[in-house]
């Protein structure tokens, strides 16, 4: 299944690459981390992956290396608010598990 990205989160893309003045998007991958044992890692992309998949929407691009894909597989990406807090959420079927802090995930 595919990555999708929700109005919001699209919107909040953009404004950090317009903030940066640079890039093509933003890369959202997994590494071993944290109590739970992945966690989600960002990172602005200024040249692709040959191997990286693609997913778009209203003008903002994700990209996402095959090895995270294995974990990432029908994850909807969402911006939230709530209280004082702000970023992105990760809507991700695959997770079974995670831990008190929210940093880190099991599959």
């Amino acid at each position: 299944m595919p990555v999708t990205v929700s109005s919001a989160a699209a919107s909040h893309i953009k404004k950090q690459m317009l903030g940066r003045g640079r890039g093509l998007g933003i890369r959202v991958g997994v590494r071993t981390s944290g109590c739970s044992g992945m966690a989600y890692v960002l990172e602005f992309v200024d040249e692709p992956q040959a191997e990286d998949q693609v997913f778009e929407k209203d003008g903002a691009a994700v990209y996402i290396d095959p090895k995270s894909m294995v974990y990432l597989d029908g994850t909807e990406l969402d911006f939230v608010k709530e209280g004082l807090n702000e970023g992105l959420k990760f809507n991700n079927p695959n997770v079974s598990a995670e831990c008190g802090c929210g940093e880190s995930f099991t599959v």
